[in-house]
């Protein structure tokens, strides 16, 4: 059986992973002013972006989701004939509507993709499964590192099912913004009160940083840095105590929302490295999407990795 992956455009994975494995993206529309960006991960729309600094509160934006169409147009007119199992890995549900469309999409999916197989001498039926990973940019990553390992070695499409459902529940997804301010106003644009004025007004006068996680879906601070290297340093300093207690999975995932050769600088990362290697860990740098800077700013940082339930003593 011939299986791949399809995720959201927002799952902060390295394109050099993406292109190794052969794994879709979900795209979505990014409109900033009067542009339209489309989130790909294509490193072209990433570099127009940043290249024109549009990530800053002076400008309004919009994210659009891939829509129901679109992902239903992805897999009818593509995957179907490539794949005979496609599992559809998105950020969380309670962030995004994406992962809502592509449920809805492989309704019509399922229901038609016998006439495009058939058209295309492809005997077999067609599987589609959708994964909510309940967590946000990195953090979606070790379930989709896990993805692909599990498809190279042979599972089957149920044991693969459960073991991302496992993992999904599992992740931890951290952020550590740059600009109070401007995540205050996205979230407020949102309808999430999640970051009030008070907060940032207060945060940004003293240069105090949140701390915020995604886990199993929720989202919210875990802990408070002053300064935003120092929160660097508090974070990366975390994940490689993490690293050396165990994961889940072999991989820790960094995502910033800007030139990667600016993470090295950080303090603290080049310990992560060095937990990371000693431990055998993968230490995946990805560029933060374009939905991501837009909803949280340029230059903030996002991690995740997979580990067993613990409490986050920052």
């Amino acid at each position: 059986m011939r299986m791949g992956l399809a995720i959201d455009a927002a799952c902060d994975v390295s394109q050099a992973f993406l292109q190794k494995h052969n794994i879709a993206v979900m795209p979505i529309t990014i409109r900033v002013d009067d542009e339209v960006f489309m989130d790909d991960r294509s490193q072209v729309e990433l570099h127009r972006f940043l290249d024109r600094n549009l990530g800053n509160r002076s400008h309004s934006a919009e994210t659009i989701p891939c829509s129901v169409e679109d992902v239903q147009k992805l897999f009818l007119d593509k995957l179907v004939l490539e794949q005979d199992c496609v599992f559809c890995l998105t950020i969380t549900a309670t962030r995004s509507a994406i992962n809502d469309h592509v449920i809805k999409a492989s309704f019509a999916v399922l229901k038609n993709y016998r006439e495009v197989r058939d058209r295309n001498g492809i005997a077999g039926p067609f599987l589609m499964r959708v994964i909510d990973t309940r967590s946000l940019f990195a953090g979606s990553a070790p379930a989709i590192v896990e993805a692909v390992r599990l498809i190279e070695a042979g599972e089957t499409p149920a044991a693969i099912r459960e073991r991302l459902t496992y993992i999904a529940n599992n992740s931890y997804g951290y952020m550590l913004p740059r600009d109070l301010y401007y995540l205050r106003a996205r979230a407020k644009k949102k309808g999430d009160r999640s970051v009030g004025l008070v907060s940032a007004m207060l945060g940004s006068a003293l240069d105090i940083k949140p701390l915020l996680r995604g886990y199993r879906g929720e989202t919210g601070p875990v802990g408070k840095v002053r300064g935003f290297e120092h929160g660097a340093e508090t974070l990366f300093n975390y994940a490689a105590k993490r690293v050396h207690a165990g994961l889940l999975v072999p991989v820790v995932s960094v995502s910033y929302g800007g030139d990667l050769a600016e993470l090295p600088k950080l303090p603290g990362y080049g310990a992560l490295r060095t937990a990371c290697e000693e431990c055998g860990v993968e230490l995946m740098e990805a560029p933060m999407s374009i939905t991501g800077m837009v909803n949280v700013g340029e230059g903030a940082v996002t991690l995740g990795f997979a580990a067993e339930e613990h409490v986050a003593d920052f």
